[in-house]
């Protein structure tokens, strides 16, 4: 079952085939944003298989796994297999007509099949590569199996914490995998651009440690041009509190005495003028004890009373939410942030919708995440379709 086309202004991406080799989430999220915005991702899967994610776990409300919805919008699926002479014939055919190629395989998968970069550029010069990897496809650890968790530990994420007592744990959003994939997705863009101006494709790699570590570059500058650690999570003035009811988040920061207004709020003797709290250096040699008269006074009167005390004193300060409230909030409704399938659609598909607003290029649910194969025959009738205007 397929969305139909909606009608609208052409997407940026419009014409632009890309063939993609990718599973899990890394390699799906990026070529689902380049669906979003109007390539046309053929998804070659495993026959009798596919993605990964397709069973990652149990299929709830039906056969299709909210795992794999999320991720395959906007996409076609083409089952092979690919150690079937036939059709590794047909995914080279494809190659050779399409303007990128997206994998996050471990290093080397790709070139024992023969579509590694060389390969796929012989049959199509202009072909942009991308490649997705856990460590990077050289060094070290390339050969080593590449993984969100993984990627949390290795780059140093994970041992950052807001207070050296607590334990180690896993962060529960796949911050490795989404970010590497945005990370591809501008990779590809920016080879794109430059394709139109040489005419020649080019390969782009990322990896889930790169991205981990880019995403520290605060962090680890401070520590290479000053020896010195910076965690945003321990200041002192910030923190989450737990108020009568329900939990707060407040950032003491960007004001000239934040303290001062904090106590102003929290109906507090203004600690700023305290010894023990004059500065920023006492501020963090007496943290325990300023987060504790925090804590103490917070714990008398609801989440509601906290907040608008707070923003009364222009402190930055927001509820702590689940998913499910977030869902509904008004901001996530007003921002378009859900995608719905057409109420028509004989099933109920509920998205995450692209974070990124163009004024004249809105993402639209154009195909429904598709059933392993669905596409098969008519991607493969499109080859010889193509192959008769050539001839003719």
């Amino acid at each position: 079952m397929s969305a139909q086309p909606t009608a609208a202004p052409e997407l940026p991406l419009a014409g632009i085939r890309v063939i993609d080799f990718t599973q899990v989430m890394m390699g799906p999220v990026c070529t689902q944003m380049l669906g979003d915005y109007g390539a046309d991702v053929v998804k070659i899967e495993r026959a009798g298989a596919g993605d990964l994610s397709r069973s990652t776990f149990p299929p709830q409300g039906g056969i299709d796994n909210p795992i794999f919805c999320s991720l395959n919008r906007n996409k076609r699926s083409v089952a092979l297999d690919l150690r079937d002479a036939a059709s590794m014939a047909q995914v080279k055919a494809l190659i050779a007509g399409a303007d990128v190629v997206v994998n996050n395989f471990r290093a080397g998968v790709m070139e024992r099949m023969g579509l590694g970069y060389e390969d796929c550029a012989k049959l199509a010069p202009r072909i942009v590569y991308a490649v997705g990897t856990g460590f990077g496809e050289s060094g070290p650890y390339a050969h080593k199996g590449g993984q969100d968790v993984l990627a949390q530990a290795m780059s140093g994420t994970m041992a950052r914490r807001a207070d050296p007592s607590l334990p180690l744990s896993v962060y529960p959003t796949a911050l490795a995998d989404y970010s590497a994939g945005m990370h591809m997705v501008q990779g590809i863009l920016l080879a794109l651009l430059q394709r139109q101006r040489s005419g020649v494709g080019q390969k782009i790699s990322v990896s889930l440690y790169d991205s981990m570590l880019a995403m520290q570059m605060q962090e680890a500058a401070m520590i290479m041009m000053r020896d010195t650690e910076v965690n945003w999570a321990a200041m002192p003035l910030s923190g989450v509190f737990e108020t009568r009811d329900s939990p707060l988040v407040l950032v003491g920061a960007f004001k000239a005495n934040p303290l001062r207004d904090i106590c102003a709020a929290l109906e507090l003797p203004d600690l700023s003028l305290d010894a023990r709290f004059v500065d920023p250096d006492a501020q963090f040699a007496n943290k325990a004890e300023l987060q504790r008269q925090f804590r103490d006074r917070f714990a008398t009167n609801t989440r509601a009373h906290w907040l608008q005390r707070l923003e009364a004193q222009d402190l930055l300060c927001a509820p702590v939410r689940d998913m499910r409230e977030v869902l509904n909030d008004p901001q996530t409704l007003h921002n378009r942030m859900i995608l719905e399938s057409p109420a028509s659609d004989a099933a109920a598909y509920r998205f995450i919708a692209s974070p990124i607003t163009m004024s004249s290029a809105c993402v639209v649910l154009r195909r429904v995440p598709p059933r392993l194969g669905q596409h098969t025959a008519e991607v493969l009738a499109e080859l010889g379709t193509k192959a008769a205007g050539r001839a003719s």
